[in-house]
């Protein structure tokens, strides 16, 4: 489960066996949902927040706090995907304490 992303507490990872669409997971506590990354022509095109079964969602502000983040970053985060999955290198952990927006 490669970390990549540590946000105000919100914990943004994906399972070294993920399945499409790309997505990244998001969770604080106990709370988690994710965010599938829809690309066209190499362009993020959508990120669509959703639910992940068995787990409660994050809350409002939380919710909200991984929005944010990923609006600013989602381009980085896809570049961290490829690195992992089509190249195969290892991804650095980053841990951002102040808000982006």
């Amino acid at each position: 489960m490669p970390k990549i992303f540590e946000y105000l507490g919100i914990l943004v990872f994906f399972y070294s066996n993920e399945h499409e669409p790309i997505h990244v997971h998001g969770k604080y506590e106990k709370l988690e949902n994710k965010a599938e990354f829809y690309i066209v022509d190499g362009k993020i095109v959508e990120i669509r927040i959703k639910s992940v079964k068995g787990r409660k969602p994050l809350t409002k502000n939380k919710l909200k706090d991984f929005e944010d983040f990923l609006e600013i970053y989602s381009e980085k985060i896809a570049q961290k995907l490829i690195d992992y999955f089509v190249l195969h290198k290892e991804v650095e952990f980053e841990k951002i304490t102040t808000k982006v927006k």
